[in-house]
């Protein structure tokens, strides 16, 4: 009984694997976090046919030497996506498995069959603060759970900038005083003070849903606070953080955070609607000993803008896209403290660009689109940190 059981969540896991094209590679650009693949798929060659059932083999030798328990973990986390939490699965660290002609760490094969079939090395990961094994060195025992892991995403690799564009600056109407609260030093320049329309924001799913007036209060608490906008207007209050990893999400099966399935919005407009639809899992907001990284959990690209994230000597900032299962560290403290940029119409207009984020879902901004400004996106964030 016990061997059909394990039999069954092994041909499971394997069905849950992440799918590949006619050549055995996936394109990490069309593919969710978990391997939803979000374009057509290819015929698999006679090639790949047989490189699929060397595959299989493996993964079955190797799946069927795991604890059940373990692999009751790791099915709920392939199933789900990643949505759902899911213990560390804590496997022998020194075991290489040889696959063809190449040989693989034991789990930089689990990544790639139920993640990223085109992943080559490890050093193209980076581990979630989630995991146990975060920050922790073991030489026995490694975590070989594929949605504690992220691809990593420098400035200097791809995914490549997307567009190059100046912020935008808008007026808000004028009983706006939102941001001057917060941050008193923004009042005197009031063309930088973005538009902000209260729309009766709720408490959120999680502690840290806080107005205006008690975010200020609370400043020293917090490393950030996030604000989430539908155009030019901001939906809800700011949200403070206070623990060191966010969950910004719409729709996630597990998990507590920033949860904008619950804010209540009063824009009609079908883009709005359609895009607000597919933020699903949304993003993870982590506060890290090098800075703050953002690890994109939906099915579909967002799109980052921050000063440290650009060479310093640059004259206007970026728009760097993200893919889904992609992590970027979208602020660096030391750098933001070093920045200084006299020639550059943001910093002399707006004094915490530096110590600011905006982070568009689905769509993007600047010169390749016709949104050429962030508050002509349907959904995206805006993220304030703190000094330190």
């Amino acid at each position: 009984m016990f061997r059909t059981k394990r039999s069954g969540l092994v041909r499971r896991l394997w069905r849950s694997r992440a799918p590949v094209d006619g050549d055995g590679e996936a394109d990490a650009r069309t593919r969710g976090p978990g391997g939803c693949c979000m374009g057509k798929s290819s015929k698999v060659s006679k090639s790949g046919a047989a490189s699929e059932a060397e595959l299989k083999s493996l993964t079955y030798s190797v799946l069927k030497r795991i604890k059940e328990k373990q692999l009751e973990a790791l099915l709920q986390a392939v199933e789900s996506r990643g949505g759902a939490r899911s213990p560390c699965l804590l496997l022998p660290s020194k075991v290489d498995t040889k696959l063809g002609q190449h040989s693989y760490p034991l789990p930089l094969l689990l990544y790639k069959v139920f993640r990223w079939p085109e992943l080559r090395h490890s050093s193209e990961l980076k581990r979630l603060y989630c995991c146990e094994s975060y920050g922790k060195s073991n030489p026995e025992l490694v975590c070989c759970n594929p949605h504690h892991m992220s691809r990593l995403c420098e400035p200097e690799s791809p995914p490549p900038p997307y567009s190059r564009y100046p912020m935008d600056f808008l007026k808000p109407p004028a009983h706006s005083c939102s941001y001057a609260v917060l941050f008193p030093f923004l009042a005197d320049s009031p063309d930088s003070v973005p538009a902000s329309t209260e729309t009766g924001g709720i408490n959120y799913s999680a502690p840290g849903g806080l107005s205006d007036s008690q975010a200020h209060q609370e400043e020293c608490a917090h490393w950030c606070v996030v604000a989430y906008w539908e155009e030019k207007t901001r939906v809800g209050r700011l949200y403070s953080v206070q623990e060191p990893s966010l969950d910004i999400f719409y729709d996630l099966p597990q998990g507590n955070g920033f949860c904008l399935g619950q804010l209540s919005s009063d824009n009609k407009s079908q883009l709005v609607e359609k895009v607000r639809s597919k933020i699903g899992y949304g993003i993870q907001l982590t506060r890290e000993q090098d800075g703050v990284w953002v690890y994109n959990r939906s099915c579909y690209p967002i799109f980052i803008k921050s000063a440290t994230l650009d060479n310093p000597d640059s004259r206007t900032l970026l728009v760097h896209k993200v893919f889904p299962g992609f992590s970027v560290k979208a602020f660096d403290y030391e750098k933001a403290g070093s920045l200084q940029r006299p020639n550059d119409h943001e910093f002399s207009q707006q004094p915490r660009t530096g110590f600011t984020v905006q982070i568009s879902f689905v769509k993007g901004w600047g010169q390749c689109y016709t949104r050429q400004f962030i508050s002509s996106c349907p959904c995206w964030l805006e993220v304030i940190f703190n000094s330190r």
